[in-house]
């Protein structure tokens, strides 16, 4: 049984407790929330939602914060004397499925 659920602005293909990182939702640490339902497989059945699955749940608890892997950035203009060093990482957040159910 797996189900395609859209958090935020991605996709994710996702199981009965599963684990995966995503961007910061809003929510806390501890928080449960619903996703919504794009396609539920279970068996040989597949529900496809158009856009949506009304019918299908899947709750997604909130693990943990985390920061991303960090990207540094580097300008250079020639004959300027100029250069410039950034670094980014991103704020990601850890989610947890709790359950999946069709109804």
């Amino acid at each position: 049984m797996f189900a395609i659920i859209s958090v935020g602005n991605r996709q994710f293909k996702v199981t009965q407790d599963s684990e995966f990182l995503t961007e910061k939702t809003g929510k806390k640490p501890g928080d449960t929330f619903d996703a919504k339902v794009l396609l539920f497989a279970e068996n040989n059945k597949v529900h496809i939602g158009s856009p949506d699955l009304k019918s299908a749940k899947v709750s997604l608890k909130v693990v943990d914060d985390v920061k991303g892997e960090k990207i540094r950035g580097y300008i250079y203009k020639k004959r300027k004397n100029s250069q410039r060093t950034w670094g980014h990482r991103q704020q990601l957040q850890k989610l947890k499925v709790v359950s999946l159910s069709a109804v």
